[in-house]
């Protein structure tokens, strides 16, 4: 063995040892709690090199379980759990029962497996709401259990403040993805009928102080676990899982949503294990197994001529194996706005095909014209990044012709070819920013120092 496989075998082990020690606490601290409450922020600097986002703010209880002295079983609500009967009436009126009394639980048990339909649960609520998942909930197979509505999402949580949603050992959302699959846009091989919209296993949104661990979600249709406009998320020891052939199951979405912690988790999925996409500010994402998958992604930002803004993104001590890509930023052509402020730091890549992109490029398949503007991507770090790669494309920096990228820092980077490929230099063009140290393999491709001032479009940013 290589002394470079035997430091990313050491690096992987290390990673186990920090997993194995969930129970502990998220370096996130303090934070508002309860429901109904307005949302507090520590300015507290991540872990690693180089500094990272604010932090996220957590229940008043550290995000780890509330003591709930009202428990609202949904088979006292008239749910048989025997995964044939509708039970969705029942997991609503536990729900509406336990929303209007403080500390109080919905709690689904263990032992029964209940079908419920598309349903949304409802807030504001009282403080310390917990929804223990101990058994089992399954997914209609069917789009006519829909009844003419959305089918963007199967399990909503809205405007909640302050809720606990959790799971243990025996429990599990599984979203009877296969039978959703074939009829998936991407697996037709077009991508903009609305007659293909396939829901999100669960999701959250407009909502503030939430906290998802030991929870469970396999076989989505399409993305598992959705936050869109909220504040203050907490994402901890959570296992998502579905074949790397199911299409658009994206492990954790994050939209619109500022002050969010990913940790300790276990993602598996078709697509990325995390999507960060506009709006979303104060991001870490940090001791995570991902793959296989399509690695972790910023983007693609800036569709259609859109405007996106991503800022303060951490991703730190995780392993990314068996995916499609590493960590990856990528915009599509035509678009405004800016990422900034992103940092990659203490990664292990196992097999993956590209481990370092950003992809100014970006076109899903279909034809894309080339267009002038473009989102600005600034101040991106990449250090200790080390494993190996399948593919001939080691780092790959392809930025805007009219949009340098700009601040770019190398720094103790080593990508071996996983199938003897020898010398393989790594890709750039238009890209601007430092080398702190030797890399593998080299990086002679990024240009020092700023772009010329005529060289930059002169209004993308506006974020």
């Amino acid at each position: 063995m290589t002394m470079a496989l035997w430091r990313l075998v050491t690096l992987v082990v290390a990673f186990l040892v920090v997993d194995a020690r969930s129970s502990g606490r998220s370096k996130y601290a303090g934070g508002g709690g309860g429901g109904g409450g307005s949302s507090s922020t520590i300015g507290h600097k991540s872990g690693g090199d180089g500094g990272g986002p604010a932090a996220a703010p957590e229940p008043s209880n550290g995000g780890y379980g509330y003591y709930s002295t009202n428990i609202y079983d949904v088979l006292s609500f008239g749910a048989k759990g025997d995964g044939v009967t509708d039970d969705t009436h029942a997991f609503l009126a536990a729900w509406n029962q336990a929303c209007k009394v403080e500390s109080s639980m919905v709690e689904v048990p263990a032992n029964f497996v209940f079908l419920v339909k598309p349903l949304v649960f409802s807030g504001p609520c009282q403080n310390n709401l917990v929804f223990q998942v101990d058994g089992t909930i399954v997914a209609p197979t069917s789009a006519k259990a829909w009844n003419g509505t959305s089918l963007l999402q199967w399990i909503e949580f809205a405007r909640v403040h302050g809720l606990l949603l959790q799971g243990s050992c025996t429990g599990a959302i599984n979203g009877n993805g296969p039978a959703w699959w074939n009829s998936s846009c991407k697996a037709k091989g077009h991508k903009t009928s609305k007659s293909c919209d396939i829901p999100t296993a669960v999701r959250f949104y407009g909502s503030s102080n939430v906290v998802v661990q030991h929870l469970a979600i396999v076989n989505s249709p399409q993305t598992h676990l959705k936050f869109d406009s909220c504040q203050g998320v907490v994402v901890n020891n959570v296992t998502i899982s579905s074949p790397y052939t199911s299409p658009n199951t994206d492990g954790i979405h994050l939209q619109d949503t500022r002050y969010a912690a990913v940790r300790s988790s276990r993602v598996s999925t078709g697509d990325d294990c995390v999507s960060i996409q506009t709006g979303c500010s104060n991001i870490e994402i940090f001791d995570m197994m991902c793959g296989p998958g399509h690695g972790i992604s910023i983007g693609g930002l800036g569709r259609g001529g859109t405007k996106a803004c991503v800022s303060d993104v951490s991703v730190h001590d995780v392993v990314v194996h068996t995916s499609q890509n590493g960590v990856r930023i990528k915009t599509w052509q035509g678009g405004s706005g800016s990422v900034s402020s992103v940092h990659f730091h203490n990664i292990a890549v196992l097999n993956v095909s590209n481990p370092i992109v950003i992809d100014q490029f970006y076109c899903d398949g279909r034809s894309c014209h080339n267009q002038t503007s473009g989102v600005s991507i600034s101040d991106v770090s990449y250090k200790n990044i080390r494993g190996t790669y399948t593919q001939k494309s080691n780092i790959h920096f392809a930025c805007s012709d009219s949009v340098p990228c700009v601040g770019i820092v190398v720094a103790n980077v080593e990508l071996l070819s996983a199938r003897g490929y020898d010398d393989i230099p790594a890709f750039c063009w238009n890209s601007y920013g430092e080398i702190f140290s030797p890399t593998v393999p080299q990086v002679t491709c990024l240009q020092q120092g700023k772009p010329k001032l005529g060289q930059v479009q002169s209004s993308y940013d506006g974020c």
